[in-house]
């Protein structure tokens, strides 16, 4: 009994320890974007503003295309969310419970297709929508999210979870294919929805460098291209940066705290079958 306390204290020990750890940069982050010019590199450092003011913020909704890239961010993130949900849902649905030949293999080149680095892939993306005539628009970043493998994979496993019974009951009751899908799998596979909208909108949120490379128009830059611009080659405005930075991780924070109650059990999609 008292190894067992014993270890419990060090558990939660070691926990409250790590969240500081986690925690210390985002409050850092926090303090920086209220100081003044003057403070930022003052010594020793200030943890606590003396003099706290929204200076930063102001001149960062002044800096050329701060709002319009703030918009592109939200309508790139919405409709990524949107297209990628619908996408893999109906492809995961057919890979689990529609007999067909081959259904095993074209799953197995979906996981595959997971090991080869989002890198790779850049230039061939490159010239793909270079031939649709979707570079430097914002259908260029959304349009990959149709085909997203990790999706599929993770709706599939939670589909293959789910017993044939609930769709031959439908079938019974005359619901068609599309009934069925959308009366009952999709309800039944809610948690893991959630989870994968909020990983999908964490990974378009913070995309930095497939708008980088389809992105030349100012007017079509994403908020995270517009943050990199604020650190120069000689000069960086460490306030103005961090309460961008600030501003950037609301949203995904937000959303976060929206739906924690899915995000845990949604990731747990149960074990590999078929």
């Amino acid at each position: 009994m008292k190894a067992r306390r014993i270890g419990a204290i060090g558990y939660h020990a070691l926990a409250m320890f790590l969240a500081v750890v986690a925690i210390v940069p985002f409050l850092w982050m926090v303090t920086t974007s209220l100081k003044s010019s003057g403070a930022l590199l003052a010594l020793p450092i200030e943890w606590i503003p003396k003099n706290p003011t929204l200076d930063a913020y102001r001149r960062l909704f002044a800096v050329s295309g701060m709002p319009r890239s703030a918009m592109n961010s939200i309508i790139v993130t919405a409709s990524a969310v949107v297209l990628t949900l619908a996408s893999a849902s109906m492809a995961a649905f057919a890979l689990a419970k529609i007999e067909f030949k081959g259904r095993n293999a074209v799953f197995m080149l979906f996981v595959a297709s997971m090991m080869i680095p989002t890198q790779v892939t850049f230039i061939p993306l490159y010239l793909i929508m270079n031939d649709l005539s979707l570079v430097n628009s914002l259908a260029a970043l959304i349009v990959p999210y149709a085909f997203k493998a990790f999706a599929i994979f993770m709706l599939r496993q939670q589909m293959m979870n789910i017993p044939d019974a609930y769709l031959d009951a439908a079938s019974i009751d005359g619901a068609s294919l599309g009934r069925s899908f959308f009366s009952i799998m999709l309800p039944m596979c809610r948690t893991s929805l959630v989870t994968l909208a909020i990983i999908t909108c964490m990974e378009a949120w913070n995309d930095y460098l497939l708008p980088l490379v389809l992105m030349t128009d100012s007017r079509n830059f994403t908020l995270t291209i517009i943050l990199n611009s604020l650190s120069g080659q000689f000069k960086t405005n460490y306030d103005l940066l961090m309460a961008g930075s600030l501003i950037s991780i609301l949203p995904l924070l937000l959303v976060y705290v929206v739906a924690q109650k899915y995000f845990a059990s949604g990731l747990q999609v149960g074990g590999i079958k078929g």
